[in-house]
């Protein structure tokens, strides 16, 4: 990264559109835009009032490129912290790939993935969790993880990093008093105060770490696959939940042979809901092939919903795929109330806990409200509700925090255990050190080349 160079890109999507707007950010982005510009009324950028649309063409070698409204926003106080020019031009492929090449041309270098956020995050305007919350925002599949993104974005979690962090410092600080000025009595206060404070310490990182499960849920999705035998009504499920005839219903069995994938809304949660192929054993080799997919997708899956036929008594199939679900998280659907129903359900209480055993009729829609509760109630688990602003949402805070979490119990044992003073302050340190990375302040350029590479190139 080149900090005192100026970088341009595309900041809108591509295809046909109203609008498609360049964006440039750097310490030559005006003189660059000054050279491509000209104002309808002649007059300089520069003599504009900042942060106003100014009317007029793009032009070069006296060619007019596109008719466009430019906007000048003087550092420090933009995204960037830098000088940002926007071109907002006619939306399209070719007119902002025009106007790319130009600035391009003119001095600026073509952006690398999220590099506008990455100078946000280096210049100091936000700290790394805040610019990951940036793509969080973007990638936003339901209200929910758009309002938790956006809370993140707001700097939520940033400041309770910094709460804990200077928690932490506190704590190190009369490690540093008692080291320096090894008394007895001092000694013995600063072991009971580091005891006490480092337990209460101790619960917060963990009751924010607690949120990680259901804020990846929030943020990824949760990954679901609709399981059980042939001409059960999987398909049927999937377009009640879908509220719309997604996946082709038959009477004959192995009609779905690929899977199927669609997101839903439920309830703020984003479902990645896969319909698969039915499971049992066949010699259609393409139906075979499906059937291995069913088993694959079911073995990665955070939810498994098991579908069973009421109006038949159970298989040796069924009795197979309820052996297989009944360590994992599962919901079974007695599926086909609205005929005769001839299932044991006494049976399947032998494998699933009674309160996830739910009777729909995925073909007349009843029963996939409770269906809809209880996946709810599954990941919220009654710790955590839509009203929390402060949620882990991503993988790498979680980790950070789980080695947060492994010091701090390191440091609670050593103090139990009345070891030196200077074990204690290294376990300390390592806890500041961790919390840093979920912040920002401890962080590694390899890692941030990381984190950034997955972001889009205009952002």
């Amino acid at each position: 990264m080149y900090i005192d160079d100026t970088i341009a890109a595309i900041a809108t999507a591509p295809g046909e559109g109203g609008i498609g707007i360049v964006r440039m950010s750097g310490e030559k982005a005006l003189d660059i835009a000054e050279s491509v510009f000209e104002s309808v009324n002649k007059k300089s950028i520069k003599d504009h009032n900042p942060r106003t649309l100014i009317y007029g063409n793009i032009i070069d070698d006296g060619k007019i490129i596109d008719e466009v409204l430019l906007a000048y926003m003087k550092g420090p106080h933009t995204y960037t912290k830098e000088d940002v020019i926007e071109i907002n031009c006619h939306g399209g492929f070719i007119s902002v790939k025009k106007i790319l090449e130009l600035v391009l041309k003119k001095g600026a270098r073509l952006a690398e993935g999220g590099e506008f956020t990455k100078r946000a995050f280096l210049n100091g305007r936000i700290d790394l969790s805040q610019a990951e919350a940036v793509m969080d925002i973007i990638n936003a599949k339901t209200d929910m993880s758009y309002n938790v993104a956006q809370s993140q974005l707001e700097g939520s979690l940033s400041f309770k990093i910094k709460e804990l962090r200077n928690k932490v410092t506190e704590l190190l600080a009369h490690v540093e008093v008692a080291i320096d000025f090894p008394d007895e009595d001092v000694e013995h206060i600063t072991y009971e105060n580091l005891y006490n404070k480092s337990k209460e310490l101790r619960k917060e990182i963990i009751n924010l770490y607690e949120t990680s499960e259901t804020g990846k849920i929030i943020r990824d999705g949760l990954k679901t696959v609709i399981v059980g035998k042939p001409n059960v009504g999987k398909s049927s499920l999937l377009n009640a939940i879908l509220k719309e005839s997604r996946a082709i219903v038959t009477d004959i069995p192995g009609t779905t042979r690929d899977v199927i994938e669609e997101f839903v809304n439920i309830n703020g949660i984003p479902l990645r809901i896969i319909d698969t192929a039915g499971i049992r054993d066949t010699e259609d080799v393409v139906e075979k092939i499906g059937v291995q997919k069913s088993r694959e997708f079911f073995e990665s899956a955070d939810l498994a919903i098991l579908v069973l036929d009421a109006s038949r008594e159970l298989s040796v199939e069924d009795i197979d795929i309820l052996e297989n679900v009944k360590n994992k998280n599962t919901i079974v659907l007695i599926n086909k109330t609205d005929l005769e129903n001839k299932m044991d359900e006494d049976k399947i209480k032998e494998y699933i806990d009674e309160k996830r055993i739910i009777k729909i009729s995925a073909l007349e829609r009843k029963g996939i409200d409770k269906l809809e509760n209880e996946i709810a109630d599954m990941v919220y688990k009654g710790n955590v509700s839509q009203g929390d602003s402060v949620m882990i949402t991503n993988v790498r805070h979680k980790d950070s925090l789980e080695r947060a979490i492994n010091s701090i119990n390191d440091a609670i044992n050593a103090i139990e255990d009345n070891m030196a003073l200077d074990f204690i302050e290294v376990d300390l340190k390592n806890i500041w050190d961790y919390l840093g990375e979920v912040s920002g302040d401890t962080v590694s350029e390899d890692l941030l080349d990381t984190i950034f590479r997955d972001f889009c190139i205009g952002k």
